[in-house]
């Protein structure tokens, strides 16, 4: 996969000698935020005891020797025993460890692991002012994010920014790097809104607005905010969405080890594809079987114009059309990303 621009930004291309795997350890959380992709009825509903979270990580540390796992909800800090989940995960060789959190940091997981055995908390933030933050996550809940951001980055912990963008907060995304800076961030994680859980919903279910934001937008703004943030020393990554002319497609489901695992034992290899009970493989008595039948691995294997299949069937509004017919845009798969780093 191709590699542009300056010295300082690159495509990260599919990593074909490590496991990635993204571990949903319940489905429970405090918050009802509008753009969760949580879908309980093809996720399940269970919050996974500890022994089956040991057991379940044990299948993937297996694979390989650059094992990464992150701990997803709902709210994992919500699990009480996520402290013990993460020194399994060190005590098997996993060799990043990173949970995603809201901020409420439930448990007082900050005083039970060391920076030693935590790599990164990252935690969701998606306003740089608490009126749009709280409209999108719930209220109250900005000035809970930022304190938890200023305790994680106080403990040492490696600490991260994930920002969904949407059409309801893209207008203030520029003002996010300077906020980030202040806190001590280390990271910016940019994420674009997808069509999945609630924000699959209609408008009127999800709000008063579509919260897909439009390719010019997209193109527009976050390239530059990243660079921004990269100016301001952190690292900055979001997805590569938009393919340029000399990019081939590529489907991480066909080139890189990526599972996204959840209570209810379904495993997917395409997070597009989570809304659906097309998941490539199951965890069952502790085992991980593969599906028969119709499953997202057929997906991958198939060859468009506008590249990301998924993206085609569930959010086409991404792709704009040329006269005749062609794609303007292709879309690239979801797990490739920009990155941008400091200069040193």
């Amino acid at each position: 996969m191709a590699q542009h621009h300056n010295r300082r930004i690159r495509t990260v291309e599919f990593s074909k000698n490590s496991v990635n795997v993204f571990f949903h350890i319940l489905t429970a959380c405090n918050l009802q935020c509008r753009h969760c992709y949580i879908n309980p009825d093809q996720h399940g509903r269970d919050t996974l005891d500890i022994s089956t979270i040991m057991a379940w990580m044990d299948i993937f540390s297996s694979r390989g020797q650059n094992a990464n796992i992150i701990f997803l909800g709902g709210e994992p800090t919500l699990h009480p025993h996520l402290s013990h989940a993460i020194r399994h995960a060190r005590k098997t060789g996993y060799k990043s460890i990173t949970v995603d959190t809201n901020g409420y940091l439930f448990h007082d997981i900050l005083n039970r692991v060391t920076p030693d055995e935590v790599d990164a908390f990252s935690f969701s933030l998606d306003g740089a002012t608490q009126e749009t933050n709280d409209r999108l996550r719930g209220n109250g809940s900005y000035p809970v994010i930022l304190a938890g951001i200023r305790e994680s980055v106080k403990k040492g912990f490696g600490t991260s920014v994930i920002y969904t963008v949407s059409h309801a907060n893209i207008h203030e995304i520029d003002k996010m790097p300077d906020l980030l800076h202040h806190l001590g961030v280390d990271r910016f994680f940019i994420q674009i809104i997808g069509l999945r859980g609630r924000s699959a919903a209609s408008p009127s279910a999800a709000s008063d607005t579509c919260l897909q934001v439009s390719p010019d937008d997209w193109l527009g703004i976050i390239p530059k905010t990243a660079r921004h943030a990269a100016d301001l020393g952190m690292t900055a990554i979001y997805p590569k969405v938009y393919l340029e002319s000399d990019d081939r497609f590529e489907c991480a489901g066909n080139v890189a080890e990526n599972y996204f695992i959840f209570p209810n034992g379904r495993v997917y290899r395409c997070p597009l594809c989570e809304d659906y009970p097309i998941h490539s493989l199951v965890i069952e008595n502790n085992q991980l079987k593969p599906v028969t039948g119709i499953t997202e691995t057929g997906l991958f294997q198939l060859s468009i114009p506008e590249g990301c299949v998924m993206n085609r069937l569930i959010q086409p509004d991404n792709i704009r059309y040329l006269p005749g017919g062609l794609p303007r845009d292709r879309i690239a798969c979801c797990l490739l990303k920009n990155q941008i780093r400091p200069l040193l």
